[in-house]
């Protein structure tokens, strides 16, 4: 596939500035030897190597439990987009450029050393003329055009991949790089950001333990972005928050009971809560770079409730249709395997109750078994399983004290009590007594139509045979070989037959029409050969 590629580089089928990349990429890859074998630890050091664009498809990937083994996983989550900071006076130009005027004319002043900087952007605080204190956040030029012939390149060689090995499965590469492309395009929309903020700001206004730095409409652009500067210690300054005299047992019960408020009750959650993006500032959690923010829908959400409590419950009938709810069939599923599936799910945490909850681990064992009975998993709900399993890594490293599981449990437990009405299920039994009754008198009149159809050989019986699909599929596999050699015996004899003859026209002393027989015949042969050898391979 890379010779291939290469040599559509070299033919001219590609514009200039991507064969120049593609050139970059492949230099990195010999430089990283990936090609002698690959290790998790290379795998990310080649990502961060390759650029913004790979970087992002790392930690897009490693939101996906269902995509890699787990070792592979856990490496790319430390991928880090921290980078060289752009010059100071880069800054000034995309700010002068962005206002349309001298950037003086707006700010007081602009700290010349950045804050933080990342690949797509860098973060310095500054001051504006009345005098307030702001954080600005400056997208680096050019980084979308970059971006976008990166996934040119990446579409273009699974096209390639995908001509010269079978791509049908749950895990499309193809989705994949489509969904690292959309995040990347919101985070570089600073007004989509900004959004983001003042929804989880109206969300959380009701505790006054949770803040987010506010958004200056008036000065915030597609490219740049000015909010409220904010101080506070990160979360993982262990040194810090203790010489501060943080109560670290408080916080973490406060985080994590705001955590779980934003999964289950908001629906609309912090994607990547790293310490780095949770702040403690006088006994109150300050939440950062709500760029990239999770979605669960209101029916993901009661799916998950129903699983969990299938799970709490045994009941292997509502965790399968519950894992059917969650995810979206791709082709014919096959329910025996799943109901298996779905079994040894329920064996493993047969005796569950809520307080030995661990959301984290459930919800990626439910993932494996939407991914292995070829079931997509939906963007949602694979943010929610990592940010989960992340924050469970984050109390226990900076709040080891506090169970976030505990936590996450109770969180549940309370929102499916309050979801909870005896005026609804007293509704629902009334609907579905009255369709029992229903349906009930219309039994003896529907039993008879059955008797006069059968008397009168007018009953068809559908029957379709759960599991018989593959047995099925290889008795019509083994026909059509068998119809192959037929044919190609058929051809070889009778062009046999032709070529004693004096049949015109002829090519060499034989006739046309025995050579035309012959090479049917081994073109027959051939397909009928590479069947096997395709056959032999899968076993």
């Amino acid at each position: 596939m890379l010779r291939e590629f290469l040599g559509q580089a070299e033919d001219g089928s590609m514009d200039i500035s991507s064969a120049r990349r593609l050139k970059e990429i492949v230099a990195v890859l010999r430089d990283r030897e990936l090609l002698q074998g690959v290790t998790p630890v290379k795998v990310r050091q080649v990502l961060e190597d390759l650029g913004p664009t790979f970087v992002k498809l790392g930690q897009i990937i490693s939101m996906r439990p269902d995509f890699l083994p787990n070792e592979y996983q856990a490496e790319l989550t430390r991928l880090q987009s921290e980078v060289k900071p752009m010059d100071f006076s880069v800054v000034k130009e995309i700010v002068q450029r962005e206002y349309n005027q001298s950037w003086d004319g707006i700010f007081a002043s602009i700290d010349e050393h950045a804050m933080g900087s990342a690949s797509i952007a860098q973060v310095h605080r500054a001051s504006l003329l009345n005098g307030d204190r702001v954080v600005i956040k400056v997208q680096r030029p050019g980084i979308y055009e970059v971006m976008a012939k990166d996934i040119a390149l990446l579409k273009r060689a699974i096209s390639i991949l995908n001509l010269v090995r079978d791509s049908d499965g749950v895990v499309n590469l193809e989705s994949i790089v489509d969904e690292m492309w959309e995040i990347a395009k919101q985070e570089m929309d600073f007004l989509l950001e900004a959004d983001h903020i003042e929804e989880f700001a109206h969300l959380n206004k009701d505790d006054e333990n949770i803040l987010c730095p506010k958004v200056n409409r008036q000065l915030t652009t597609q490219r740049i972005l000015v909010m409220e500067c904010m101080d506070g210690i990160p979360l993982d300054d262990g040194e810090g928050l203790q010489a501060a005299c943080v109560d670290m047992e408080r916080i973490g019960r406060r985080l994590g009971i705001n955590y779980v408020k934003q999964m289950i009750d908001d629906g609309f959650f912090h994607a990547d809560p790293h310490p780095g993006n949770i702040w403690v500032k006088d006994g109150r959690i300050i939440w950062l770079d709500l760029g990239m923010m999770g979605r669960l829908s209101v029916r993901d959400r009661n799916s998950f409730r129903h699983a969990i409590m299938a799970l709490v419950t045994n009941d292997v009938y509502g965790m399968k249709e519950a894992v059917l709810a969650l995810g979206i069939p791709r082709g014919k599923v096959d329910h025996i395997q799943l109901y298996d599936d779905v079994s040894a799910l329920m064996a493993q945490y047969g005796d569950l109750d809520f307080e030995h909850l661990k959301a984290g681990e459930v919800a990626r064992k439910i993932l494996m078994v939407l991914k292995s009975n070829n079931i997509a998993i939906p963007h949602g709900f694979s943010m929610f399983a990592r940010g989960v399993m992340i924050m469970e890594g984050v109390m226990t490293r900076c709040c080891p004290q506090v169970n976030f599981s505990e936590i996450f449990a109770k969180g549940l437990r309370v929102s499916m009590e309050k979801d909870f009405s005896w005026l609804a299920e007293l509704n629902k039994f009334k609907r579905d007594s009255y369709m029992l009754m229903k349906k009930s008198m219309q039994l003896p009149e529907q039993i008879s139509d059955i008797l006069k159809m059968t008397l009168s050989g007018q009953t068809k019986v559908n029957l379709d045979l759960t599991g018989s699909q593959e047995p099925l599929q290889k008795l019509d596999s083994m026909i059509n070989k068998m119809i192959m050699a037929i044919i190609s015996a058929a051809l070889l004899l009778g062009s046999s037959t032709i070529c004693t003859t004096q049949m015109e026209p002829k090519i060499m002393e034989i006739p046309l029409l025995g050579v035309l027989g012959y090479l049917a015949a081994m073109v027959l042969c051939s397909k009928l050969l590479w069947s096997i050898i395709k056959t032999d391979r899968r076993k």
